[in-house]
Formats: C-alpha cells, structure tokens, sequence
C-alpha cells in the first residue's frame, strides 16, 4: 500500500467476520487475494476463497451490503447488466454490473448494490464466493440507426437527365 489514495471497506468474510479496512483501487486484487490494510495499520490479504463480499463504504463504522436491501424494488434505472449473484451458503443479491464487458474483473464482479442511499456504494465479490450469476435484464440505451441522407427520403418526380420541355405542368 504504497499511495496515499484508499478507500474505506467492510470485508465480509464466510465465517461471519467483519474486518474492516483501507484498500488501494488500482491494487487490491492480487493473485492470491485481496490485499486489505486494518484500522490498526497491519497490511495483509485475505484468500478470495475466504471472502464472501469487499463493501465500499461511505462509513467505515456503518455496515456492509448485507446489512441493506438485497434486492431492487422495481427494475434499476442504472445503466448495465441487472444481475442475481447466488452466493456458496445460499444467500442472493443483487446489483447493476458495467455493460462494458472489457470492465469485468478477471477475480470477480464489481457491481453497484441495490440500496443507492445505503452505505454500500460499491460491492466487490469473488468467483469462489458465488454458485451462480444470472442476468435478469440489460438497461442501456441502443444506438439509433444513422438517418439517410435527405435526397433518398425526397421523392423524386422526374429523371434527373428529363429536359424540361417534357416535363407536365
């Protein structure tokens, strides 16, 4: 944890333990894990089979995402892939993951949550951590069909090559 730049989480672990901490955006997942430094300072990373889900939270003291609502009143309005994550014991919830697939983690989903005021902005699960994603809608905006150009909507009336003497009027 080299930059000064981290953000405040709550790590929900399998066992029902919270740790709760500081990662660095561009450097928490590594190849065995996710580096998380405590409150007290000590840096250390917790194995991806251990994680059930990393919190970005506004408030370090507050709670996690399975403290909120776990799923979407009606359908979200964010743009992205409406998903159902089926956690290993059991558990569902539910979030709006990037429609830009090149954003996909290779360790995981980053998502947003379902309850935007709550203190989960964003949500971090592992692969391991999960039995099944399912896609319950796309929300995003399609791309509208270039317009043609105006001379092919205009109806022609005569040839282009007609003299005008032929012409009726």
């Amino acid at each position: 944890m080299s930059s000064s730049t981290t953000k405040k989480v709550i790590l929900d672990r399998f066992d029902r333990e919270r740790i709760r901490g500081f990662v660095q955006p561009q450097s928490y997942l590594q190849p065995g894990g996710v580096e998380v430094m405590s409150q007290d300072g000590s840096v250390g990373i917790v194995p991806y089979t251990q994680i059930k889900a990393v919190s970005f939270v506004r408030d370090i003291g507050g709670e996690g995402v399975f403290s909120d609502r776990r799923e979407f009143i009606a359908r979200p309005k964010a743009l992205g892939l409406w998903v159902e994550l089926r956690f290993r014991d059991g558990d569902l919830l539910q979030g709006v993951l990037p429609n830009n697939l090149q954003m996909l983690e290779p360790h995981g989903y980053a998502f947003s949550p379902p309850e935007t005021a709550g203190n989960a902005q964003r949500v971090f699960v592992p692969r391991q951590a999960l039995e099944d994603v399912v896609v319950l809608g796309v929300n995003g905006t399609r791309k509208k069909p270039s317009a043609r150009p105006a001379d092919f909507q205009q109806i022609r009336l005569f040839e282009e090559g007609e003299p005008a003497a032929t012409r009726v009027r």
